[in-house]
């Protein structure tokens, strides 16, 4: 019979897993805060708050 258990793949499914989230989280983390995108992240964050009316008409 296979080594392979069911047990065994689940506990390396949630494992894998788990480090695969925390190496998307930590590399998007990093994209957000460095340094050099502080700008587009600033411009970004004041588009709701302009007053710029869209002609529908």
């Amino acid at each position: 019979m296979s080594d392979l258990s069911y047990e065994a793949v689940a506990r390396f499914a949630q494992q894998g897993g788990t480090l695969y989230f925390a190496a998307i989280f930590f590399a998007g983390l990093i994209y957000a805060l460095w340094p050099s995108r502080k700008a587009a992240f600033d411009r970004m964050a004041q588009l709701p708050l302009e007053d710029d009316e869209i002609d529908n008409g």
